[in-house]
């Protein structure tokens, strides 16, 4: 099945966030409490200060700060892969991600991949666009659709063939297929020191295409297809 989907048809992305405000203390008096009773049974023995390091894996207490995504290009003889991220204030971004989903991802045939995309990219992405009035573009509108209408791809679901208990990270699953690590500078843990300390947000956006270049990579190793090489790759302002 996985090999009669057109390969110029499928988005590939992967989504880098952060805590909506860097230190506990900086958020409301309310929303420190609503992020006491979110964590309650996730923080363990952690402080819910210590614990807010944590806060950008929710929707609701963090906020996107790049999406980056890769396709690729339709009609060329030699296999091109083209790369593009999205960055800035997080409405705007959001509006520009949805523009090109609007544009140039909108017909049926066409379908969404990120690596556990189903539980974390698709859904984060969907929860804050409605924090900001965006109203949901088709392809991330569930409501009322059988599974098999739902326009995803999820890498960790097709590596996982039904087995719900396991949980490969992408890192893992680039290494157990051979396919170059995408880790090689900074890991999610360091996401938000180096936006909010450091300010380097050329940085991260870097590793969030590294991370969107991996998923196309593991889509076309689950097809037993070439990997794509470096001369292959080209970056959109």
């Amino acid at each position: 099945m996985l090999h009669k989907i057109d390969r110029s048809n499928v988005l590939f992305l992967d989504i880098e966030t952060v805590p909506e405000t860097y230190e506990h203390h900086q958020l409301s008096e309310e929303t420190q409490h609503l992020w006491e009773e979110k964590t309650r049974y996730q923080r363990q023995d952690e402080s819910p200060e210590d614990f807010y390091r944590k806060a950008g894996i929710w929707a609701e207490f963090g906020k996107i700060i790049c999406i980056s995504v890769g396709y690729f290009v339709p009609g060329t003889r030699d296999t091109q892969f083209r790369i593009k991220s999205f960055t800035g204030q997080e409405a705007d971004l959001l509006k520009e991600f949805k523009s090109l989903l609007q544009q140039h991802f909108n017909k049926k045939n066409q379908r969404l991949c990120a690596h556990n995309g189903k539980e974390f990219d698709f859904p984060y992405i969907a929860r804050r666009m409605l924090k900001h009035q965006i109203e949901l573009p088709d392809q991330l509108q569930l409501f009322d659709k059988k599974p098999w209408e739902i326009p995803h791809l999820d890498t960790l679901q097709l590596w996982r063939f039904g087995d719900y208990k396991h949980y490969t990270s992408l890192k893992l699953m680039a290494h157990v297929l051979n396919i170059p690590s995408p880790k090689d500078d900074i890991d999610g843990s360091q996401v938000s020191k180096i936006y909010y300390e450091d300010q380097n947000l050329e940085r991260i956006v870097e590793y969030c295409e590294k991370d969107t270049l991996t998923v196309a990579q593991l889509f076309l190793r689950l097809r037993n297809e070439p990997l794509i090489e470096t001369h292959q790759i080209h970056f959109s302002p």
